[in-house]
């Protein structure tokens, strides 16, 4: 199921640690991507920008297939 702008979502762990963007940069991801609910604020092409839980967090861009929806 495609995700969209204003969606919650999560990230799905095995996708993000095996991606091409995670082997290129700093794999230690923050707990709370995988555990908290987070919104899509914008979307560009492939990419979504999600802000995650209500603490000072900053948001960030992740494929639209690292994600799915929130349940």
């Amino acid at each position: 199921m495609a995700v969209k702008k204003g969606d919650i979502v999560r990230v799905v762990r095995d996708k993000l640690e095996n991606s091409m963007e995670a082997k290129a940069s700093d794999t230690r991801f923050p707990a709370y991507i995988f555990e908290t609910k987070g919104e899509i604020l914008d979307a560009k092409g492939d990419y979504m920008l999600v802000q995650f839980g209500h603490v000072p967090t900053p948001a960030f861009w992740l494929k639209a297939d690292q994600l799915e929806k929130f349940e």
